[in-house]
């Protein structure tokens, strides 16, 4: 039986975050998860500054390339899979970054409910003629 493809945290089907830099716990563009994740790279971010210096400040450098793991270092504007947690104690320290909800994963409403999420959500419709 094929496996269900995965969900974002609106019920629809999950959409790639970013591929410059290659994000993604499985560094295939998209904030998929499994049992490997055990941080739960769930939450597509639009990393900014003041989410950087946080993150940084709490003992999770996004800044610096490590590239023994693919990571390239991030800057301002990137878009990246960041952890649940990490994401949500951000946003409890007032340094939460924005959110892409169409390629955030489900799982996240385990750890961060919906409505902080839209709090800070940075989705753009397709259809732009009903704003």
């Amino acid at each position: 039986m094929p496996e269900q493809p995965e969900q974002n945290v609106l019920g629809g089907p999950l959409t790639p975050c970013g591929t410059d830099p290659m994000t993604g716990f499985f560094r295939d563009g998209c904030c998929s998860t499994g049992e490997q994740d055990l941080g739960r790279h769930t939450i597509c971010a639009v990393v900014t500054a003041e989410f950087l210096a946080h993150q940084r400040g709490i003992g999770n450098d996004l800044s610096t390339p490590m590239p023994v793991y693919r990571f390239p270092g991030l800057m301002p504007g990137d878009r990246w899979c960041v952890t649940a947690r990490n994401w949500l104690r951000a946003h409890q320290d007032g340094f939460a970054c924005p959110v892409v909800l169409a390629s955030t994963h489900a799982r996240t409403l385990d750890i961060v409910p919906l409505n902080v999420l839209q709090a800070y959500a940075v989705d753009v419709p397709d259809d732009l003629t009903g704003l």
